[in-house]
């Protein structure tokens, strides 16, 4: 069992990639512990950069109803707020439907998608062995590592970021609310920070980080939610007036923001697995598909003899994915630091209102142009 490429994570930097190296005739097997479809905890807005890649490719979001979306709210945790017109604009879509449909397309190129854990990536005579939980094995010439945030891979593999400190979990959950449809809202709490946006079911999804010390001197979700978040009123209206539709809310632990590789034991590491920007900046989802095309480019590229040698492919991509996502892990880095500063923060809302075109500087810090539909 022996492909070219094998991808092991299924979230939207492993399917893109997938559905990229497919379409254009490799073999592609692509490892996924979940089935689709499934709900992940996600901020679910994401940059319209990416959408001259993703038709491309054959995927438009609108085909499946994404929200449009082009106003932009910040406020603090002591209610101040401003609003702003997004520079590029986004789209809503939950990952639920959006991974689900990628699967699909990747599947429709001829991907193969299996639903096992990869316990053991192993790299010997310029081969990868890629060894499943059901004790299986698999051969590729290639491997991409889109296992996500943090993965039991990654403490396999002995990464220098699972030594350090993971502050911070992040809970998500759908509502029945009165929100507008081309709007993303972001609130500040104190140890935190909630994105909310509309999705394709019209629903509204409601997701947030939030410093574990501060989360666990409370009883549960909504005791933290009643008396933290809903100390910014904006958040209080939306815990006291919208429906909640999930059963719970999700949550993940363990997250982290320090750097990591974005290539290691030869492995071409992608979306948060190459590094994570703070949601805060809202741009984690098209970063994860702007490095599934450039890693899938330079593979392409050394198949055709473009690239002479593994090494030369590992040192580029290396190089391109410093290029276009240093600056913005840097920025994302920045705000959210600045945005935990308590009583700086409010000062900094008030300039920001004084000077109401920095905020869309700030913005387009953290995202890229559009991306160029190269396959």
């Amino acid at each position: 069992m022996t492909y070219q490429v094998i991808i092991v994570g299924g979230g939207l930097a492993g399917l893109t990639s997938a559905t990229h190296l497919s379409k254009q005739g490799l073999s592609v097997l692509l490892i996924e512990k979940n089935k689709y479809p499934k709900h992940k905890v996600c901020g679910e807005y994401i940059s319209n950069e990416v959408l001259p890649y993703l038709q491309a490719l054959g995927f438009n979001p609108f085909s499946f109803g994404a929200k449009k979306i082009n106003q932009f709210t910040l406020s603090t945790p002591k209610n101040q707020s401003i609003r702003t017109k997004l520079p590029y604009g986004g789209f809503g879509m939950s990952r639920y439907r959006m991974d689900w449909e990628l699967s699909k397309l990747a599947k429709k190129y001829g991907s193969e998608i299996l639903h096992e854990k990869a316990v053991d990536i192993q790299f010997s005579d310029n081969q990868f062995t890629v060894i499943t939980h059901e004790e299986k094995q698999f051969k590729a010439q290639f491997v991409i590592g889109a296992f996500g945030k943090r993965s039991n891979l990654d403490i396999h593999m002995n990464r220098t970021f699972v030594q350090k400190p993971t502050p911070f979990l992040g809970i998500k959950a759908h509502y029945i609310g009165d929100f507008p449809d081309n709007r993303v809202a972001l609130h500040n709490f104190k140890g935190g920070y909630c994105g909310i946006s509309k999705v394709e079911t019209n629903l509204v999804n409601v997701c947030y980080i939030a410093d574990y010390k501060s989360f666990k001197k409370y009883k549960n979700i909504d005791d933290f939610q009643q008396n933290v978040l809903s100390k910014n009123t904006y958040l209080k209206t939306v815990f006291e007036t919208y429906k909640l539709t999930f059963k719970h809310p999700l949550s993940i632990s363990q997250i982290s923001f320090s750097a990591k590789h974005p290539v290691e034991n030869h492995i071409f590491m992608c979306g948060d697995s190459a590094g994570m920007i703070h949601p805060l900046a809202g741009n984690g989802m098209s970063m994860a598909i702007r490095a599934a095309q450039m890693v899938s480019l330079k593979i392409l590229n050394y198949r055709s003899g473009a690239i002479a040698s593994r090494a030369d492919l590992e040192n580029q991509y290396t190089q391109i994915w410093n290029k276009e996502f240093r600056a913005r892990l840097k920025s994302g880095h920045i705000i959210a630091g600045l945005f935990k500063l308590g009583l700086f923060s409010e000062l900094i809302m008030v300039f920001l209102k004084a000077f109401r075109f920095v905020l869309p500087s700030i913005i387009k810090s953290t995202h890229g142009k559009p991306m160029k539909p190269e396959l």
